[in-house]
């Protein structure tokens, strides 16, 4: 069992930073892909960026390509995702995850077992 738990988000600037955390629990944490995935009001849940269990490997949706980071620390049970030159569109309900049983980076939802309760992130224009 992990808990997730994000941090980091709020209220920013178009064209302002920020950057989230989502802590876990467990001793496990490096046998885990890691993802981020949002929610706007009135939209689907969706993937935003995932990275593989040591962090060698990652992937972004196309519309955050080049604007957003993703990263862990193993030692430190945390993902991180820096997001710059944020626009409205960002605005929306971010979720870390975890999966367990893959080896790959997965992007469907379905394909993760751990979530955190979310954290908002607002972006005025």
């Amino acid at each position: 069992q992990v808990q997730l738990v994000e941090s980091g988000g709020g209220l920013v600037q178009a064209g302002g930073s920020l950057r989230l955390s989502c802590a876990a629990s467990g001793r496990t944490f490096s046998g885990y892909v890691m993802g981020w995935f949002r929610q706007a009001p009135g939209k689907e849940r969706e993937f935003v960026s995932a990275i593989s269990r040591r962090g060698g490997s990652t992937r972004y949706t196309d519309s955050v390509k080049g604007r957003f980071t993703i990263s862990r620390d193993n030692a430190k049970n945390t993902v991180y995702l820096q997001m710059k030159s944020l626009k409205p569109e960002d605005t929306a309900v971010y979720y870390c995850a975890a999966a367990k049983d893959s080896a790959v980076i997965v992007v469907r939802s379905t394909l993760y077992d751990y979530w955190g309760q979310g954290t908002q992130v607002t972006v005025s224009s």
